[in-house]
Parts: C-alpha cells; structure tokens; sequence
C-alpha cells in the first residue's frame, strides 16, 4: 500500500464506534467468522490451518511478532465495514475530506515549470467530490500516482487558485515527494 491508501486506511480506523479484539483468540476467532475456514484464514497470515485452530481453542497464547502484527492488521481491515462505508458515503456527499501533509508541490505555470518546489506543510478541506473521486479510485484498484493526482487537483483548485480567485494561469500541480500525509473526514 502507497500513503494515500495507508491514510484512508487510518482515517476509517479512526470512525470505529468499537474496538477490534484484542487477545489473540479473540482475534483470529473474529477472521474465522469472516474467512469461514481455518484454511482461508492461515492462507492470508502465512501459517498453517493447525496453527490457525491453536490459537482459536488458546492451546497457543502468543504468536510470532510477525504473524501476529498480521492478525491485528487482517482484523482492522475487516473491522465495522458498514461504519466505515457510512462514514465515506458522508464524506463523499456532504462533508468532503481533509488533507494534512508536508510534500514537495511541483507545477506547470506561464511563467515556467517546476517539479522541484519547496516542501510546504498543508491542511486543506477539500470538497465531497474529490473524496467521492478519491474512494472510487482506491475501490477501482488504480496506481498511488493517479491517487496522488486527484488530490493534487484538488489542492491546485482550493489552496493554489483558491477556487479560482488567483494563480488562473496555472495549469498542473504535482503532488512530488510526501513525507507525511494524513486524511479526516
């Protein structure tokens, strides 16, 4: 996963209304309820359908590091779906998205081009439908770079242009090196 779809991932966890389980058996009962099988299950961790049955009766308490950070992340990608798709339909119809980041901006102008601009560090509202392109884009499957340039579009027109007030001229806004980059809504 690239930084926007990290940062979407956060965003949703930070919607649940409940949290995921947190022993071990807990955890892998709740994947075996969502996988239906011991062996869907150890296939996505990595281990095999024994394991998978030891950890579900508490014969092993403590996994691997490894195989244990995988169980908590297979957790919270299937935590509360319908909270989650709730909370994105909101964003995507009436409340929009906020992006924080600190990333390099390159852009096309009259004046010239540059994709070597100045690190800058940027809170910006965008409206719902950047957050409705955003969540497509990310269901579709397509590249960071693409994920990179809707939001670069919507900085271009809300922070840049300032929804069209200045900077008419310019024509593309990159969005080069991010080095951090986090999302609410």
């Amino acid at each position: 996963m690239g930084e926007i779809e990290d940062a979407i991932e956060r965003a949703d966890r930070e919607s649940f209304t409940r949290q995921p389980p947190k022993t071990l058996k807990g955890q892998v009962g709740y994947l075996l309820k969502q996988m239906g099988s011991a062996k869907a299950v150890a296939a996505e961790l990595g281990v095999t359908a024994d394991s998978v049955n030891r950890y579900r009766r508490g014969a092993r308490k403590h996994a691997r590091a490894d195989v244990a950070s995988k169980i908590n992340d297979a957790v919270r990608q299937r935590w509360q779906p319908q909270v989650r798709k709730r909370r994105q339909k909101q964003a995507a119809t009436s409340g929009g998205i906020t992006v924080e980041t600190r990333a390099r901006f390159g852009y096309t102008a009259p004046v010239g081009t540059t994709d070597d601009g100045r690190f800058r560090r940027l809170t910006v509202h965008l409206p719902p439908t950047y957050a409705q392109r955003l969540f497509d884009a990310r269901e579709s499957g397509v590249s960071e770079q693409e994920m990179r340039g809707i939001i670069a579009e919507g900085f271009k027109e809300i922070y840049f242009q300032d929804g069209g007030d200045r900077a008419a001229g310019l024509s593309d806004v990159t969005l080069n090196d991010i080095d951090y980059l986090d999302l609410d809504y």
